[in-house]
């Protein structure tokens, strides 16, 4: 299934749908730095020619892709709506949904994938991302010259309504997901929004979670096989905490889903990276420099890791730090946050740390991706099975 991935930063996003059974076709994103990541990585290690425009994506001229590729992904610049930055929303010359609105609407894909912050949904741009989506429903209502955002949303409800059944369409659905429950050993929600071209017919939800916080509540202090699974002797175990024994003594049967994955259980076999050994691995250089301060306290050992952040070093709720037992702080290497981000080891990052982490903090989960990724190829390819049988 050919797909077209936009905005395609340090390549987590791309890399994921890849596993799921897209073929990228063509990959758009003009910062160099994130350039070099992705030729370090593609082709060649994944074994197929990949077009990389490393441009603006209103640079690129999408009519040769008209009617052609399965899908559209992307994760449009997340500055104007997250919560770490200044949240100026659709008066950001960096907010890139109307771009991707405009490929969705030259290339008429059969499904698109589109990702952002959480911040997205916050109250303050509710107004703002009704019209987001209502243009993802209606590419074809095109905003005319001089026209407010707020005049066309206007016109967009009066489409909505109508019922008027011609042009180009797109069902769409959206929904707030922590890459935890899905297996990323990171606690880092974010906004998911996927259509269907009208006429496809396509029936589809997201998937449902396979992993949670209380199945790990109870391998920790029900059955102890956390514990006994990383060599942890009962002397070295941490209490109960108080809120987790009234909650545990609520469950009346032990969960059925894995267990959330944690910040040991992803860099459990990796050499501290001030040791001779990490040398031979790459990206696994010690940075130093980590401290504490109030809202910047590491990621526990033994629960998810907090959501990393673009940039060195961080902002409250997010952190590029390893928290110790003992209150020391280190910060993670590069291989060790793009552990945290489910990229494969062979995947490299060929800039600074800094630059490597601005990468890394952007991108979306590699398995959260390819979770996704599934599930819509799964439907596109039932609807195109279902096809042939007509014929």
């Amino acid at each position: 299934m050919d797909a077209i991935e936009l905005f395609a930063g340090g390549g987590g996003l791309a890399l994921g749908l890849h596993d799921a059974g897209f073929k990228p076709v063509a990959v758009v994103e003009r910062d160099p730095a994130s350039c070099r990541t992705l030729r370090k990585n593609w082709p060649d290690r994944l074994g197929q020619a990949v077009s990389l425009f490393d441009m603006d994506v209103r640079q690129v001229d999408f009519r040769q892709w008209r009617d052609r590729v399965e899908l559209v992904s992307g994760g449009p610049p997340c500055q104007p709506f997250s919560i770490g930055g200044k949240h100026r929303g659709h008066r950001d010359d960096r907010d890139m949904f109307p771009r991707a609105v405009e490929v969705v609407r030259t290339v008429r894909p059969n499904a698109f994938i589109f990702e952002n912050v959480r911040g997205l949904l916050r109250k303050s741009f509710a107004e703002y991302f009704g019209y987001v989506i209502l243009q993802l429903q209606y590419p074809e209502v095109v905003r005319r010259d001089r026209e407010t955002w707020p005049r066309h949303l206007s016109r967009l409800e009066e489409h909505h309504t109508s019922g008027v059944e011609r042009g180009l369409r797109y069902r769409v659905v959206f929904q707030k997901v922590n890459a935890a429950d899905f297996g990323v050993p990171q606690r880092r929600e974010r906004v998911i929004i996927v259509g269907f071209r009208w006429d496809i017919k396509a029936a589809w939800s997201f998937p449902q979670p396979t992993h949670s916080k209380d199945a790990l509540e109870a391998a920790k202090w029900l059955t102890g096989s956390y514990w006994d699974e990383h060599r942890i002797p009962r002397s070295r175990r941490p209490p109960v905490p108080t809120d987790v024994q009234q909650r545990l003594g609520r469950m009346e049967t032990l969960p059925l889903s894995a267990r959330w994955r944690t910040v040991r259980d992803a860099l459990n076999d990796l050499p501290d990276p001030r040791s001779p050994e990490a040398a031979r691995i790459a990206n696994h250089s010690f940075q130093p420099g980590a401290r504490k301060y109030p809202g910047h306290t590491g990621s526990d050992l033994d629960h998810p890791g907090k959501t990393l952040k673009a940039g060195d070093h961080g902002v409250p709720g997010g952190e590029n730090m390893l928290s110790f037992p003992d209150g020391s702080v280190r910060y993670f290497t590069v291989r060790e946050s793009a552990r945290l981000q489910t990229f494969p080891d062979w995947y490299v990052f060929p800039n600074s740390w800094t630059e490597s982490m601005r990468q890394i903090g952007n991108a979306v989960p590699v398995t959260l991706a390819r979770v996704i990724g599934a599930s819509v190829a799964h439907t596109l390819a039932n609807r195109s099975r279902c096809l042939m049988d007509l014929k």
